[in-house]
């Protein structure tokens, strides 16, 4: 194995921040791939001296093509249908944009990289693998390799530091390398700013990943703030894990919009998480017909009872969930029910969705205002 590629693959550079956040402009950043202290420049992270033009935050303006177009003030969160995977878009008011998760390794990254292009966006300031499955980071190396030699390329990559041996994650890796983007190991308790939001992150744990616990419950867990509204995505983190943030940190995940943890699977979304974060939106990424049955009945009759508004991206399509820092607002490609227990009868029966139900009336994916049926949050 190549030397660096074994530095790539014990993923050393672990972001290390205490009680503050990361400025990718300032000399504070994570510590170099041989544990060094930075001074060798050979670090995965920002060391402040470095000479590589596309840092996360160099001072620059890296706002997107289609800034211009969207609402002034409005965090965007667009969850992109990409069948059993899972991948989110999220562009703070100033343009600055993160990509959590890429879709499944079969589409390899041509979803969500015109989904990219639909929306005006050629960098990706912030590009999360929340574990390493390759319906999560299936499309990795071919956006990695889309936005660095067609637009102005990636700011930072971040890792749970738990590897796989898979062909996907090698050609993830790959392209890290190829294109020389900085790759963060985040932990509980890092944050970094991103734009006029902040990105706060809650697993793998502060004592670092157990390769025990497999992929899934060392899932990257993170909340993106703007204002008085949170967004709290879990990758595919399961109940064990769940029990563990709620314990430690309680009310701090409260969140108005929740992504259904494992794609709606009753291994996640515990009633003790639900409790705390008490949604009053959140989005299922999963299949109309998944083969692993998501989202579950018990956790649609969850959302149910909690009067949680539900999309689900098998009936919804694309969900785009856009906030002023106030007041929360959704639109969908496709209407639908958005009440837990109607789409439990709906869509999770044995009975099939009727074409009818399926192909109902398309909505424009790009933004345009808060439509009028928006949710006012306290």
């Amino acid at each position: 194995m190549r030397p660096a590629r074994l530095l790539l693959l014990m993923l050393v550079a672990v972001v290390l921040v205490t009680g503050g956040c990361l400025d990718f402009g300032t000399s504070t950043g994570p510590r170099d791939v041989d544990g060094g202290d930075g001074d060798d420049g050979d670090e995965l992270g920002d060391g402040g001296d470095t000479d590589d033009s596309d840092d996360t935050d160099d001072g620059d303006d890296h706002s997107n093509d289609g800034e211009t177009e969207r609402n002034a003030g409005t965090l965007e969160i667009h969850h992109i249908d990409v069948g059993q995977a899972d991948a989110t878009l999220l562009i703070e008011p100033s343009g600055e944009t993160m990509l959590v998760d890429s879709g499944d390794w079969r589409d390899d990254g041509e979803s969500v990289i015109a989904y990219l292009e639909e929306q005006g966006i050629d960098r990706v300031d912030h590009l999360v693998a929340t574990h390493a499955h390759a319906d999560h980071i299936g499309g990795h190396a071919a956006v990695i390799e889309h936005v660095e030699t067609n637009g102005d390329g990636v700011g930072a990559v971040y890792d749970s530091g738990v590897v796989s041996t898979s062909q996907t994650y090698e050609r993830y890796l790959d392209a890290v390398e190829e294109h020389d983007v900085k790759l963060l190991a985040v932990r509980e308790g890092d944050a970094v700013d991103f734009g006029e939001a902040k990105i706060e992150f809650y697993n793998p744990p502060a004592e670092g990943p157990d390769d025990e616990d497999g992929l899934n419950d060392n899932s990257i867990v993170l909340t993106v703030t703007y204002g008085d509204v949170s967004y709290l995505t879990t990758g595919d983190a399961e109940r064990a894990v769940e029990s563990r943030l709620v314990e430690r940190h309680g009310n701090d995940l409260e969140a108005e919009i929740y992504q259904a943890g494992h794609h709606g699977s009753s291994t996640s979304s515990s009633s003790a998480l639900l409790d705390v974060v008490d949604p009053d939106v959140t989005v299922v990424s999963a299949p109309l017909e998944s083969q692993y049955g998501h989202p579950h009945d018990e956790v649609l009759a969850a959302f149910g009872e909690r009067g949680v508004e539900t999309y689900w991206t098998g009936v919804h399509g694309h969900v785009v969930v856009t906030t002023d820092g106030e007041s929360v607002a959704v639109q969908a490609e496709r209407s639908g029910p958005t009440n837990g227990y109607v789409l439990l009868e709906e869509f999770s029966s044995e009975e099939e969705a009727t074409e009818e139900t399926r192909e109902t009336e398309r909505l424009p994916r790009r933004v345009t205002g808060f439509p009028t049926e928006a949710i006012s949050l306290p």
